[in-house]
């Protein structure tokens, strides 16, 4: 695919924004995060780890069943997973968008901005393993095979950085959603979790409109089967790794004896989780809108995924306050 040579003024204006945002905020996990407070200290017997009830496995009746310490546990493991899962991601994401900055031309804006992303995204590593340590569970993060495939999505980004992209933006739209949903829900949490949910969302915001800024700008002179192709790749990367990040890996079922049926109902065939997954992706779905890659000739693929909804008015709108407005 060919490089960027020229950008648009409002691309340009944007990414010095974004480059600015990331000098004149940003966090080191080892500054900023007081971890050996008695406050951040982690307990086995904290009932702030139980699950919130956005958590798919929370809603799960075998879940619900389980004794206090139990849900505690279950509660603990699982967010060391995400944590795990989401360095990883990181990881995929900094080899992908190392081997692409390396490709762009001299005088490129993005090249300032990618290694600003670089960075931060070197310290949510950082944090996300501090994080896990702490708790102290082994937890694997993702799947066996989304492991092995690790390395070769990686260098995506230099062969097809749109597609990659799109996986970026596949990737870190769950977590954000989901971490967003726990801190608007008032629900009472770890400290240690509530600040590292802090940062990374603070942080992500700048990552998750850059990756938007990025996808308009390059489908600019798209012709219309490249864009159509596109158009279907965008909600199959969107279900696809929404389900690679979000849902528990073998070792979760193995540890805790869970039901087939119970891991099946979170992820996701019950009702609730299918909500779920659609609430993942309303600012993408507009997205898709305003780029031309959601079109009647496409919508049919988010709704065989199960994934197509209404948009958002404003980026990372409530999910509360969009279905009350439907």
């Amino acid at each position: 695919m060919a490089r960027l040579t020229t950008a648009t003024a409002d691309y340009e204006t944007e990414l010095q924004t974004l480059s600015e945002g990331s000098v004149n905020l940003h966090f080191d996990p080892f500054v900023d995060i007081d971890w050996d407070s008695p406050e951040f200290a982690i307990l086995k017997d904290d009932p702030r780890w139980v699950l919130p009830a956005n958590d798919p496995l929370a809603n799960t009746p075998w879940y619900q069943s389980l004794p206090q310490d139990k849900q505690i546990a279950v509660g603990q493991w699982r967010q060391a997973n995400i944590a795990k899962v989401g360095l990883q991601f990181e990881a995929i994401l900094i080899r992908g968008m190392m081997t692409y900055a390396m490709t762009v031309p001299n005088q490129s804006r993005e090249f300032r901005y990618l290694l600003h992303e670089m960075a931060e995204e070197c310290n949510h590593i950082q944090m996300f393993q501090e994080l896990v340590n702490r708790i102290g569970v082994d937890v694997p993060g993702m799947s066996w095979h989304m492991r092995k495939l690790s390395s070769t999505i990686s260098y995506v980004g230099a062969g097809v950085p749109l597609i990659f992209f799109i996986g970026i933006l596949a990737g870190e739209e769950p977590i954000d959603h989901y971490q967003k949903s726990v801190a608007r829900s008032g629900e009472a949490l770890p400290p240690a979790l509530q600040r590292v949910m802090q940062i990374h969302i603070a942080e992500e915001a700048r990552h998750i409109s850059f990756a938007h800024q990025f996808i308009t700008e390059h489908l600019k002179g798209a012709g219309r089967l490249k864009r159509f192709g596109i158009g279907l790749a965008l909600p199959i990367a969107m279900r696809w790794l929404a389900n690679a990040i979000m849902s528990t890996p073998a070792e979760f079922r193995r540890e805790f004896g869970a039901p087939r049926k119970a891991i099946r109902q979170a992820f996701w065939k019950s009702k609730q989780s299918k909500q779920l997954m659609r609430d993942f992706f309303p600012d993408v779905r507009q997205l898709g809108d305003e780029t031309g890659l959601r079109t009647p000739a496409t919508v049919w693929m988010w709704k065989l995924l199960g994934i197509d909804g209404p948009t958002s008015r404003y980026r990372s709108e409530p999910t509360e306050f969009r279905r009350a407005t439907a």
